[in-house]
């Protein structure tokens, strides 16, 4: 007997998706039925990956969104909402990172990070929330309540890594977030989810996987393979549907062991 999750029906709003997990997200969710809100500051790019959606029969719908900046996150959301339909599910996927020393950092470097991946994440899932809230509570119209919200943090918020510091601790306060958002929105059927990938190739960091210095880290990797975005497919749409309504607040590792 073949076994699916069919998010058909379900409005998937994605932040960061202009490129690596971003839009390999956005396409694994059309693809398993969800119309798809694209959001991210590179317009152009999301045009692209709508196209590319459309083309395999998905439904996909841009809208620029700068997670640094509070009335663009109202605004991106709001209109997603009006245009496309209700938010069922949340991917908080935008994130930076800088490689840096500690004692090198200054209080630009860190806000660059911090508001990045943590004010701009917890914003967002704030107001994505909050309408979700709404609806659990027959407050705001809605055919689906309750709401699935995962968070991307990384295993590089379970275990501190060299030279990017500020960046672990960022991505572990996305970890606590998502604790504390689940305790307190689990009640209204919203669950929420953090996944922590390991090391995946991306159009971000291809070119360092070539170099000397990113084959000698390749090698100190449990199976010397880093991984690829397809590889949190399952995951992604397992957490995203219906079938994940006993999971909350769960922190999963997706690092192919490099964190056991």
């Amino acid at each position: 007997m073949a076994y699916s999750m069919d998010l058909s029906g379900r409005v998937a709003f994605i932040t960061g998706a202009s490129g690596g997990l971003g839009a390999q997200f956005a396409r694994t969710l059309a693809t398993a039925g969800a119309a798809v809100v694209l959001t991210g500051r590179r317009v152009d790019k999301l045009k692209e990956l709508r196209a590319i959606i459309d083309g395999e029969g998905g439904d996909a719908h841009v809208f620029e969104m700068d997670v640094t900046d509070h009335d663009s996150i109202k605004s991106a959301v709001a209109h997603a909402e009006t245009e496309v339909g209700s938010i069922d599910i949340l991917v908080n996927n935008s994130g930076v990172s800088a490689t840096q020393r500690i004692q090198d950092v200054s209080p630009e470097d860190y806000d660059f990070v911090f508001d990045t991946n943590v004010k701009g994440a917890f914003f967002v899932a704030q107001e994505v929330g909050k309408r979700m809230l709404a609806r659990a509570k027959g407050a705001a119209p809605g055919n689906y309540t309750g709401g699935r919200i995962i968070n991307v943090a990384s295993m590089a918020g379970l275990r501190v890594l060299p030279q990017i510091g500020v960046y672990c601790m960022s991505k572990a306060a996305v970890i606590q977030m998502t604790k504390a958002m689940a305790m307190e929105w689990g009640k209204f059927d919203i669950n929420v989810n953090a996944i922590c990938p390991g090391y995946i190739d991306t159009e971000i960091n291809h070119h360092h996987w070539q170099t000397e210095a990113g084959q000698k880290l390749v090698q100190m990797l449990p199976r010397k393979r880093v991984g690829q975005p397809k590889d949190l497919d399952a995951l992604l749409v397992m957490l995203c549907s219906d079938q994940s309504h006993f999971i909350n607040g769960a922190v999963i590792s997706a690092d192919d062991g490099f964190g056991a």
